[in-house]
């Protein structure tokens, strides 16, 4: 048995293949066990099996086989299933039916008999289709299956055994078998009930091109009509096959069309389009590309009269009409139209109304609708009867098939009987999808939709419609259910024009006035009088004015009282025009005349031809002074009842027909106005464009000017086109053109106000939003297009394809200048695209990039319309993409991109071609496609179903060779299933070997939790109606013109833009900007929706293909269009559409707008912003390349918004990031206006937060090799401001090299590049010393004199630095509202936001204006080496500062070694500290366990630790940088060994212990870093992976040590503070965890509990600042919202504590507060402190208590109120002054909170400072302030200089008498002098107010930032080298030394700054 064991342990699948038979039985049986377990139908165990079933069931061994047979069953039964029961959609019939006929010769009766009933069983599910595949079979045979085929039952057959995957199918089969009704008639899968499976798929393709005769091309140009003829039948023969091979037929077709057209024997073309007709149906989809050139043909090939060419013709062009759409022959359609040929002009309606009958509402937009209608509307009017009734059957037919709604406005003007013609045609239509099933019909309604192909009738459904049905399944479901349901009935209707409907449809009640026929002047004169006073008619022409003036008045009055319907309008009209009439010279009487013009206009059914009488007149009159607003008023009253746009074309046409300029000013001037109050529905652009054209050439100011105005109000609604037609006006004139446009930019489009009252209510608005939409795109429909197909010669043809090299390159160069000539083209190019195709596989690659870039210029040129060229163009581009050579494939890329814009998607998507491309195996093209594929799919909402014919070829790319392309394909993965749904994607991985399926299917699974949403609903589906609907809409062009069925009402998008937006000011914005984006002809999204869309790992994708060099490498000296066009391409997958439109539009305006919306949304898409940062800047450096200020102005604005947010976020540039932007925005500082280079100074400043700056010195010192002196000058100045902000250090690459370079300069020709030279080397001496020779090297000696003297100079005030720095800094850090800026960012980021200020403030004059913040460190130095001063100056500041924040800056973790040539330059500790922890924050664990040690040793070491100060904050922001690290990257990282990170983390976790326990460091870190720690370490607690560690426990134990060692023993303020941020900033965090906040409230109720010991050394102001920005974010009522009931708790017990601790003197502490109503601190503090005077009387009162009764003290408040007045009454009499001071001195000992503000505050400032110093004076006589003093063993008069060093309190200071204002804390003293009296020791109490007192200082920064902290050390110094001399160390005494320690306010006192001028001045002397 020892095999056996063997055996026993494979897999089941390996013991079925056993070559041992028990083996096997066992496999067999473990198998039978598995397959009844699986649940799963489509679970990959099946695939393992898949090869094994067949050995099963033919095991050689019996018993085994039986076996075999039965686990065979299961598999079946399980898995994959056979059998009729499960319907012709679950098996697939295309195999069976092949080898069908076979069968049916098989010798076996049996056999025959099988294959007989089974081609019953498939003819019951497919019907007619299974017909062709049969028809060869035995003739006996086929009668005998015709017999049987007729017995089968008419009813549809269901399926009754259903797939695992179908269960819920089953139920509702099971359901509905009770019922015994329609099985399946509304389920998702079943519902195509009759022939889905369509003959032609079931056919094998036959290739014929190869089969057609030798000299088919010979003898179809033969002389003779015989020999054409064989060669035509010959063809005919092989176009009999019902399925062709796809190939070129480009030639045959050409041949054939050329018979068509040409051929002068009707019987060949006849024949000829038998063959096309034949060719279209055998290639179906694939005959689409040639379409547009054989459809003109045939349709003038209509005026044969002949019935068999006639009928042959039909058929041809029907069938060739199936393999197209009607959007891309429309145009050939329409121009045949007009022919004056009737047959044709017949033939042609009737083509129409056959097509129409194939398309559904959706395939049949309004864009298409209008033109169509218009040009029927002729032919109902035509004069040949058939042509009418051919035009009326195709009118009918397109008011079948769009609706009344959508075709009635286009009818407006048809008189009733046509009208009823036209319905009554309408009812006898039969549309095609309507024919098929009735049950079906809504669905194949959708299914034209799905496919975008109309379907077949009859048998021959169409393959496209059969894909409709089966393959997209649910996603089709969405649009397909849209043109459908009867409600949704209005889309296809506002598809095709709502506005119509408005503004049109609505008026047919009127419309039958609206061509009143002319009147006579009898019968106008007989029915005025009828209506008319007798004596108003004889005073008409009275030649009295007065009389004339009477009968007006008395006509208005008869007009006022008549009614609507009795009012004869032309009549009426007609007396007022007679004699004197329009000529009338009174102008009372003329202003009456046109008052009752308009009255009549209003009341009346006034029409056109009454309009006509008046009109002249009315014009005449606009000019006028007295009666132009009259004028006015009766025109806008016609143009309300006969519609603006007819009204306006009069209008303008007489005024310009006539030479008076007033009239035609202020007839532009009426337009514009009457534009913004009607709308702009139906007007005429090109009739007023050639007239504004006439206007603008006018030589009076006026005119023009009104022009412009009116082109301001025409661009609102037609958006940029609008400019094209005005590009060759003169410069001048253009640019006031601009200018108005520019006005208008961002304007929206007002709502009409006017001619909207006869719309039916509720689409009125719609209605209008929908007018408009079309207008734009109309404009661009009026765009002059030449037709230049008469210039596309037969010779320029064969030129381009001339065997010369250089006569193929002259005729590309001739096609490129026709084109540039033409500018905007007609669709119509000849022979061109057939002559282009072939280039596109030059062997020539300049001349294959020519033809691309022709072909790019195509695009542009032709719009639109070049969509009918995508099949026969588009495709051999993509073909392109498989080139070898880079540039060729990028110029493919950037031509299909071109393409794209104007095609849209969906033309490329549909049919085989695509898939066709895929299949060839190329890596280049397989890699590119994909790649495009993979941008542009996720941009659609829906595609052709023909996508899923590219899902196998996708499949072999997943595992191809090359390794891009499964890169490619896997990225792509995503996109193909988020169209075409997990679902089907998996299906189609059956045809796979199983090897490669179970890779592929993993794969898949994958993909689908990568899988993207469908463009977000938010801004696409209300997008649609300007992105997907409308584009279908307006363009022909668009990608998404399927979706104009789905389009939802224009009121919808509103509330979802409002969202978008946030503001529904935006919304509406949103309705007017929609017309401007459209005339783009792109897919014009509406605006709301986010602008950058993050693309998964999209930045990191472009910088591997930049360094893999698969797309050019951002670098140029002008930027280049590939650059261009690369950057729009990489763009388009994450930029919104409309948004990328307006970036790389042709006109600077657009870049403007660009700006703004990136500006707007700079705050709210930061995530989107970083995620597409790279292209933005690439964008951005473009525009530096652009001449208009206002765009570069605009552009650095916005750089400056975003660089103050990329630092906000702590984000870092990437290297690729700073390559290509830094060095062209180097570029710009030498711009000439000043302003330009200020602004990127700025931004070059900001750029060092985010970027290291010593990366920046390399980029600024390439820009000192500029031939530009200003930009040489300015890098040198902003190199000098480098190295005073950062040292020596920051040179690179050593600071000898980079100051040899900065010396060349001071040779240099141009002066100021001389003196910025200069100022930067004397800049770095004055921070380096004397070395600086040494590193500069030899020197010219004219050069050294200039230095030598400069640098004299500027020694001559050596300390002018510093000093400077220490006057300018205490007010500016008071400007800057340090809490806002600096509470959120570390140290690091105050130190740059510090240079930036100030590089701002201080200019770059010759004096250093920073004092770097290391200075500090020197000064410890100096002071505690309590020996000599040493002379150690230039060395002090050479700390490696980039060093430090290296870690902090750049995206590299890890750091670089320090440069050796620096070694001599640093000696000291200071920067061996910097250096040290600098690598704490390494990416490398060991390097930062190091650093971690050595830190912690001079911890540990008490003479050694004092050598950490100065250096607290950056140590610690290295820290928790490693923390965050570790966290992110080290616990992620499966491949480090744990243990390490325990280390790691008992190392941080040590030192940190370490350091705080030494409470003099522990106080230097800054509430911004205390912040980010106390975050990190809290994240660590609760990181769960922390706990899972086998030392976790520990770890997590000793970070709780931690955690209230840092609460204990940190500045109290500053870590109260960091609590409430991070509180804040927590509960503000959505992500965060409630834990978090939870641990940090805790953290704050610790806090809240030592309060009782550390509130005297709390600065109270700004604790309560940060309380109050806490509630101001979190007012009362929304913590009340939380979850947890913890934060306002938490919040009430800070604030209780607080009061209870300070008493009413909480009040004053809220001095930092600028607002305090924006928060309720105040009114809690009031209440709070209300109710504890209530309860007990305040604390102060206890600790006062001297005996005095409790009721004594809680006087009340009246009374209290009383006595003060008293006692002020006293104090403000001459003679009882002194006595009322006593008392108040008595009462406030008594009281020691009483409140005499109230009293004091409305007097006099003398009278204040008089009291105080009153009050002072009596405390000095009665407690002896001299033996306060001495007790404190500081000496009187020390106390004087004592004071302003630390200006505790903005109350006059204890020993000044110079009457100072009085603040909030005057008491001070009073608490001494009780402390005295009750024998507590004023010692520490008289040390501590310097530093605690700081509480009433309003201006103090709230963070204490790197150079605050300067100015602190600078202060303590002092203090402490005074202690040291003054102070007798007693044992009480010893602390007042810690005080050094702690970050002390900036002082300003002059003595201060005098002792550190002194002490430089020492060092200075010393060094020399």
């Amino acid at each position: 048995m020892g095999d056996d064991s063997e055996w026993m342990k494979l897999p089941i699948d390996q013991k079925c293949e056993h070559k041992l038979w028990k083996a096997r039985l066992n496999g067999y049986e473990e198998a039978l066990k598995l397959f009844q377990k699986i649940d799963d139908e489509k679970s990959p165990e099946w695939s393992k099996y898949l090869g094994l079933i067949k050995k099963f069931v033919t095991d050689s061994n019996a018993v085994a086989q039986l076996k075999g047979l039965e686990a065979a069953l299961a598999y079946v039964e399980n898995a994959h299933v056979a059998g009729n029961e499960f319907g012709s959609k679950i098996i697939s019939l295309k195999p069976i039916i092949k080898v069908l006929p076979k069968l049916f010769e098989s010798r076996e009766k049996a056999v025959r008999d099988e294959a007989k009933l089974l081609a019953v069983e498939i003819y019951r599910w497919i019907r007619d289709a299974l017909r062709p595949p049969l028809q060869n079979i035995n003739s006996v045979q086929l009668k005998e299956l015709e017999e049987e085929w007729v017995k089968v039952s008419a009813a549809a057959p269901k399926q009754t055994r259903f797939l695992r995957s179908q269960q819920e199918l089953k139920a509702k089969f099971e359901q509905q078998q009770a019922v015994g009704g329609d099985g399946d008639g509304g389920d998702d899968d079943g519902e195509e009930v009759v022939p889905q499976v369509d003959a032609y798929e079931l056919l094998e393709a036959v290739e014929i091109l190869s089969k057609l005769p030798k000299d088919f091309y010979e003898k179809i140009e033969a002389k003779k009509w015989q020999e054409r003829k064989e060669a035509l039948e010959a063809v005919e023969l092989l176009v009999k096959n019902p399925k062709l091979e796809s190939g070129d037929y480009a030639d045959l077709v050409k041949v054939l069309k050329k018979v068509v057209g040409k051929d002068t024997n009707v019987m060949l073309v006849a024949l000829a389009a038998k063959c096309l007709a034949g060719l279209a149906t055998g290639l179906r989809k694939k005959f689409g590309q040639y379409a547009g050139h054989v459809v003109p043909t045939i349709l003038e090939k209509f005026k044969e009269k002949k019935p068999q060419v006639v009928q042959a013709l039909q058929e041809a062009i029907d069938a060739i009409f199936l393999t197209t759409t009607l959007q891309n022959i429309s145009e050939d359609i329409l121009a045949v139209m007009d022919n004056k040929n009737p047959t044709i002009k017949q033939q042609t309606s009737l083509f129409i109304a056959r097509s129409f009958r194939h398309c559904t509402p959706s395939t049949l937009p309004k864009s298409l609708l209008k033109p169509f209608c218009a040009a029927l509307l002729k032919h109902i009017n035509d004069s040949a009867p058939e042509v009418r009734d051919a035009g009326f059957e195709a009118l009918g037919t397109a008011l079948k098939v769009a609706g009344e709604k959508a075709v009635n406005p286009f009818l407006a003007d048809v008189d009733k009987l046509k009208l009823d013609r036209i319905k009554e045609c309408a009812e006898k239509v039969e549309l095609v999808y309507g024919k098929k099933t009735g049950g079906a019909a809504e669905k194949k309604e959708s299914k034209p939709v799905a496919g975008k192909t109309p379907a077949l009738s009859g048998t021959a459904a169409d393959k496209e419609t059969k894909d409709a049905a089966t393959k997209p399944g649910p996603l089709k479901k969405a649009p397909a259910a849209k043109p459908g349901g009867p409600p949704k009935k209005g889309k296809p209707a506002a598809a095709a024009g709502m506005g119509g409907a408005g503004a049109k449809g609505k008026k047919a009640p009127e419309t039958k006035e609206i061509f009143e026929s002319e009147l006579s002047i009898e019968v106008c004169e007989e029915k005025a009088a009828a209506v008319l006073p007798a004596s108003c008619i004889q005073q008409l022409d009275s030649g009295n004015w007065k009389e004339r003036l009477a009968c007006m008045e008395e006509f208005q009055k008869a007009v006022e009282l008549m009614e609507r319907s009795e009012m004869p309008c032309q009549a009426l009209v007609r007396m007022l025009a007679k004699k004197p009439g329009w000529k009338e010279t009174n102008f009372q009487v003329m202003q009456m005349k046109l008052h009752i013009v308009a009255l009549i206009a209003q009341k009346g059914n006034f029409s056109k031809t009454s309009a006509q009488v008046v009109l002249d007149g009315l014009v005449d009159k606009v000019g006028d002074v007295k009666c132009g607003s009259n004028a006015k008023e009766a025109m806008t009253a016609i143009a309300e009842a006969c519609q603006l746009p007819w009204t306006a074309e009069q209008v303008v046409a007489i005024a310009f027909s006539q030479k008076n300029p007033k009239n035609q000013s202020e007839t532009l001037n009426w337009l514009s106005n009457a534009i913004k109050e009607f709308g702009f529905s139906g007007l005429n652009v090109k009739a007023f464009i050639s007239n504004v054209k006439t206007a603008l050439a006018a030589t009076n100011p006026a005119v023009r000017t009104s022009a412009i105005t009116l082109l301001g109000v025409m661009y609102l609604y037609v958006g940029p086109p609008l400019r094209m037609f005005f590009e060759d006006e003169k410069p001048a004139l253009l640019s006031q053109i601009d200018a108005e446009f520019e006005k208008m930019q961002g304007q929206t489009a007002p709502a009409p106000t006017r001619g909207i009252s006869r719309h039916s209510g509720g689409s009125g608005d719609d209605g209008e939003e929908e007018e408009q939409e079309d207008v734009a795109n109309d404009v661009v429909d009026l765009l002059p297009r030449t037709d230049i197909g008469d210039k596309i010669t037969a010779e320029l043809v064969s030129k381009i394809g001339d065997k010369n090299w250089k006569i193929r390159k002259e005729g590309l160069d001739e096609v490129t200048s026709i084109i540039n000539d033409a500018k905007f083209i007609q669709p119509n190019i000849g022979e061109l695209p057939a002559a282009l195709k072939s280039r596109l596989n030059d062997s020539n690659k300049i001349l294959v990039q020519q033809t691309l870039s022709i072909l790019q210029q195509l695009a542009t040129a032709m719009g639109p319309n070049i969509k009918q060229h995508v099949k026969n163009l588009g495709i051999p581009v993509i073909t392109v993409l498989g080139d070898s050579k880079n540039n060729v494939r990028a110029a493919a890329l950037a031509t299909v991109n071109a393409w794209a814009e104007q095609t849209g998607m969906k033309e490329w998507l549909e049919g085989e071609d695509l898939s066709e491309e895929l299949k060839k195996e190329n890596p280049f093209l397989r890699q590119e496609l994909l790649g495009w594929l993979a941008e542009k799919l996720p941009t659609l909402r829906t595609v052709p179903s023909d996508l899923l014919l590219c899902v196998p070829h996708l499949y072999s790319c997943l595992e191809d060779r090359n390794g891009d392309v499964r890169k490619k394909a896997q990225d792509a993965l995503p996109f193909f299933m988020m169209h075409l749904g997990f679902e089907k994607m998996a299906k189609a991985t059956s045809k796979l070997k199983p090897t490669s399926k179970d890779q592929v299917l993993a794969m898949l699974e994958k993909a689908k939790a990568n899988m993207p949403a469908k463009p977000a609903p938010a801004a696409k589906a209300s997008s649609r109606v300007g992105g997907g609907a409308a584009p279908a809409k307006f363009q022909p062009a668009s990608a998404f013109s399927e979706d104009s069925g789905s389009n939802t009402m224009e009121s919808k998008p509103d509330p979802k833009k409002a969202k978008a937006g946030g503001a529904s000011s935006k919304a509406k914005g949103v309705q007017g900007k929609k017309v401007l984006s459209k005339p783009t002809l792109k897919e014009d999204d509406d605006k709301s929706g986010p602008i950058f869309i993050m693309v998964p790992n999209g930045k990191e994708q472009r910088m591997k293909d930049e360094k893999g060099l698969k797309v050019l490498k951002w670098n140029f000296t002008t930027p280049r269009d590939e650059y261009i066009e690369q950057l729009k391409t990489q763009m388009s997958s994450c930029v919104a559409k409309w948004l990328q439109d307006e970036m790389f539009h042709a006109d600077f305006q657009h870049h403007n707008k660009a700006l703004a919306v990136m500006i707007e949304h700079l705050e709210s898409e930061k995530d989107g912003v970083i995620s597409c940062l790279d292209l933005i800047l690439k964008w951005l450096t473009l525009r530096f390349f652009d001449t208009n200020t206002s765009v570069l102005m605009k552009a650095l604005e916005y750089l400056k918004l975003l660089f103050n947010l990329l630092s906000q976020e702590e984000y870092h540039l990437t290297e690729n990031e700073a390559c290509s932007f830094i060095p062209y925005l180097i570029l710009k500082v030498g711009e000439p206006k000043d302003v330009i280079r200020k602004d990127v100074r700025a931004i070059l400043n900001r750029m060092c937060l985010i970027y290291p700056a010593s990366k920046m010195f390399t980029f600024i010192m390439e820009g000192t090799k500029s031939k530009n002196s200003k930009q040489r000058a300015e890098c040198l100045e902003e190199l000098g401001c480098l190295v005073e902000s950062y040292g020596m250090n920051v040179c690179q690459p050593t600071p000898g090299k980079a100051l040899k370079e900065m010396a060349t300069h001071i040779g240099d020709r141009d002066n100021t590049v001389r003196n910025a030279a200069l100022n930067t080397i004397v800049t770095v001496y004055n921070v380096h010393g004397d070395q600086v020779f040494k590193l500069i090297g030899n020197l010219s000696e004219k050069d050294m004199s200039m230095l030598e003297e400069r640098i004299k100079r500027s020694a001559k005030r050596p300390s002018a630095a510093p000093v400077r720095q220490v006057e300018e800094k205490p007010q500016r850090t008071q400007n800057i509202s340090a809490n806002a800026s600096m509470l959120r960012k570390g140290p690091v980021e105050d130190m740059s936001s510090k240079l930036n200020q100030n590089r701002n403030m201080g200019g770059h004059s010759e004096t250093s204006h920073t004092v770097p913040r290391e200075f500090q460190l020197d000064l410890d130095e100096i002071e505690n080496d309590n020996g000599p001063v040493k002379c150690e100056m230039p060395a002090l500041v050479q700390h490696k500062l980039d060093d430090i924040f290296e870690p902090v800056l750049i995206p590299e973790p890890k750091i670089r070694a320090v440069s050796p040539h620096f070694d001599d330059m640093h000696s000291n500790t200071a920067s061996t500290i910097n250096f040290v922890i600098s690598q704490v924050a390494s990416g490398d664990i060991n390097t930062s366990i190091q650093a971690l040690a050595q830190i912690d040793e001079v911890l540990r070491q008490e003479d050694k630790a004092e050598a950490m100060s100065g250096h607290i904050d950056q140590f610690l922001i290295a820290t928790f940088m490693q923390l965050r690290l570790i966290y992110n990257t080290h616990m992620a990282d499966e491949k480090l060994d744990k243990d390490e990170i325990v280390k790691l983390y008992s190392c941080i976790i040590g030192s940190m212990i370490s350091l705080f326990q030494i409470e003099s460091l522990a106080r230097e870190a800054s509430t911004g870093v205390l912040k980010d720690l106390m975050h990190g370490l809290i994240t660590l607690m609760l990181d769960s992976r922390v706990e899972d560690l086998e030392e976790g426990e520990q770890v997590i134990r000793s970070v709780n040590l931690l955690v209230v060692k840092v609460l204990e023993k940190s500045d109290q303020t500053n870590i109260l503070s960091a609590l409430l941020v991070l509180l804040q900033d927590s509960l503000l965090a959505t992500a965060s965890s409630p834990k978090f906040s939870e641990l940090v409230m805790k953290c704050l109720w610790r806090m809240v509990r030592l309060l009782p010991e550390t509130i005297n050394s709390i600065n109270l102001d700004r604790i309560l600042l940060d309380i109050h920005n806490f509630m101001k974010v979190f007012p009362k009522e929304k913590l009340k919202q939380c979850k947890s009931e913890f934060p306002i708790r938490t919040l009430k017990t800070l604030l209780h504590t607080l009061c209870k601790l300070k008493g009413p003197k909480i009040l004053d502490h809220l001095t930092m507060i600028d607002n305090k109503n924006e928060s309720e601190l105040e009114a809690h503090l009031c209440r709070v402190m209300k109710h504890s005077m209530d309860q007990t009387g305040s604390k102060a009162d206890k600790d006062t208590e001297k005996g005095a009764s409790r009721t004594e003290e809680k006087a009340s408040k009246a009374k209290v109120n009383d006595i003060l007045a008293e006692i002020f009454k006293k104090i403000g009499s001459k003679e009882n002054t002194k006595e009322g001071l006593a008392e108040l001195y008595e009462y406030k000992k008594k009281y020691s909170d009483a409140d005499i503000e109230p009293f004091l505050k409305n007097s006099s400032q003398f009278f204040q400072s008089y009291v105080e110093r009153g009050l002072r004076l009596i405390e000095t006589e009665r407690e002896g302030k001299g033996r306060i003093a001495s007790s404190t063993g500081i000496s009187p008069q020390m106390e004087g200089t004592c004071v302003p060093v630390s200006t505790h309190t903005v109350s006059s200071s204890i020993g000044n008498t110079n009457g100072e204002e009085v603040g909030p804390s005057v008491y001070l003293e009073r608490l001494k002098i009780l402390r005295q009296r009750c024998g507590l020791d004023n010692a520490k109490q008289e040390d501590r107010p310097p530093l605690t007192s700081l509480l009433s200082k309003p201006a103090v920064p709230t963070v204490a930032s790197s150079t605050d902290m300067l100015h602190s050390k600078l202060s303590q110094l002092r203090e402490s080298r005074e202690q040291y001399q003054h102070l007798d160390l007693d044992s009480n005494q010893t602390h007042s030394s810690g005080i050094g320690t702690t970050p002390a306010s900036p002082s300003s006192a002059a003595a201060n700054i005098d002792d550190l001028k002194k002490r430089l001045e020492r060092i200075k002397s010393s060094r020399k």
